[in-house]
């Protein structure tokens, strides 16, 4: 099995039995988030302890690409305080958005996110929940759009 293929599984799988989906009560913070290009809507939930997230779920709908990266970004952040989360992000974006961005080891199954970069519509899609994610965390109360 080649990279491409064991990517292709990973995000299908998350996509199929997304994890840490629904809802968080009560959540000590949480953001909505809509793409309305693609149709995705999210609501991230996180509980901090200090400046750890220590709880992270979501609940919504969208495509393939929106739901397994909001399923493995609630993995990766978990245990992550905002600072490592806001590296993670870059990490995460560089991959989305640059070509000849390397996947490095500590992004660990977000790699799997890399051949996003070449459907520029699919960006915002997998993007979305981690722009929700930091709406959440800054406790903006306000609807995140990727428009």
């Amino acid at each position: 099995m080649d990279l491409k293929e064991l990517y292709r599984d990973v995000i299908l799988d998350h996509n199929k039995r997304p994890r840490n989906f629904g809802r968080l009560e009560p959540p000590a913070h949480s953001a909505r988030g809509h793409n309305p290009l693609c149709g995705d809507q999210l609501t991230i939930y996180a509980t901090l302890d200090g400046e750890v997230v220590s709880e992270l779920r979501f609940e919504g709908s969208g495509c393939a690409i929106s739901v397994a990266s909001a399923s493995l970004m609630t993995e990766a952040v978990r245990g992550k305080t905002r600072a490592e989360i806001g590296r993670l992000f870059g990490l995460v974006h560089d991959l989305l958005t640059r070509s000849d961005a390397p996947a490095p080891a500590e992004l660990g199954k977000l790699a799997a996110l890399s051949g996003v970069h070449g459907f520029p519509a699919r960006v915002k899609c997998a993007s979305l929940c981690w722009h929700t994610l930091n709406a959440a965390l800054e406790g903006a109360g306000v609807p995140v759009s990727t428009e």
